[in-house]
């Protein structure tokens, strides 16, 4: 889950609005598209590996567009493929960019794998395993429409409510799970219910070409979480996940966007080959640290002009210059 801003509800697909995923950068910059150095940025990428972070997809007709100018620009490959390099330390092919999904909510079902598979494109999906087969909210989206419906916590009584999330977020985790619960009981509406994927359409999306991996049960943020709570996230989720595909999922996403000395120890011991933050960058062709991976995060209703600077290197680079703070 990225640094983000906090902000209003939205629906819980894309996260660039300022309802997102309480860990997640926003941003705009489609002139850079214009800028004389983008070439250069260009030509550095082909000798890069760039791996996608969406969430959900709000817009296909964007999002398609988006695909078609990866399969024109740029090499896609699958999670096996960048575990094989990993495996064999060969790297992979110039340009290659590997499409991933954070949270997997119903829309990387409906809308993306469909487009995908039109396509010819693989991807992965992290998956949230407390909420498979539910029809409960992500945590964020239900403590930004809690606090609009008259929940009150004792922790957030203080500071602006568009804040919200990012005081969430920066909690211990005992203390975000206890202003959960006064959020819940205070309020005089419950959420809406959203209707999360199945253990079924996991197996779909993995027969569609959609790897599934593991974002944890609950989506903490790790680094606010103990070590009895982490390791627990993690094996909980693995568990749950080799229950329902019959395998042992291999890849990890971290949840907050960057990387857990506790959670990597934790994933060696179950044998995961790859791990991947939100750092919004570039990798090497060959990761250096697999359970360390690079990635840049976008959505489905980014412009193709500012996709375009995401995938060079262009617009990451410019953010850290300009200081945005990213996971």
């Amino acid at each position: 889950m990225p640094a983000s801003p906090a902000g209003g509800h939205q629906p819980a697909a894309d996260r660039q609005t300022p309802a997102a995923d309480p860990c997640r950068p926003d941003g705009r910059g489609e002139w850079l598209r214009f800028a004389p150095v983008q070439p250069l940025f260009r030509a550095r990428a082909a000798q890069r590996l760039a791996v996608l972070a969406y969430h959900g997809v709000t817009d296909p007709r964007s999002f398609g567009a988006q695909l078609d100018r990866l399969r024109r620009l740029a090499t896609p490959v699958s999670l096996d493929a960048v575990q094989q390099a990993v495996t064999e330390r060969r790297p992979l092919p110039p340009r290659s960019v590997l499409v991933t999904f954070d949270d997997a909510d119903r829309s990387v079902l409906t809308h993306a794998l469909p487009a995908l598979n039109d396509r010819g494109i693989p991807a992965a999906a992290f998956v949230i395993s407390e909420l498979i087969g539910t029809e409960r909210p992500f945590w964020w989206h239900e403590a930004d429409f809690l606090a609009r419906h008259g929940g009150r916590a004792r922790s957030l009584d203080c500071g602006h409510p568009s804040q919200l999330l990012r005081r969430l977020k920066a909690m211990p985790d005992p203390d975000r799970r206890r202003s959960l619960h006064e959020l819940r009981v205070s309020a005089d509406r419950r959420p809406p219910r959203q209707e999360q994927l199945t253990p079924a359409d996991l197996l779909a999306l993995r027969e569609g070409g959609v790897a599934i991996g593991n974002h944890t049960q609950g989506h903490p943020c790790l680094g606010r979480c103990d070590d009895v709570t982490v390791r627990a996230e993690i094996t909980g989720a693995h568990e749950a996940l080799t229950r329902w595909l019959g395998e042992p999922p291999a890849a990890f996403a971290y949840p907050d966007g960057g990387h857990d000395p506790r959670a990597e120890a934790v994933l060696q011991e179950l044998g995961y080959r790859l791990g991947f933050l939100s750092d919004h960058r570039l990798g090497p062709r060959l990761p250096h640290h697999p359970l360390q991976i690079s990635r840049l995060q976008v959505d489905s209703t980014t412009s193709t002009r500012r996709f375009d600077t995401i995938l060079s290197g262009l617009e990451p680079a410019y953010r850290r210059w300009r200081g945005h703070a990213v996971a």
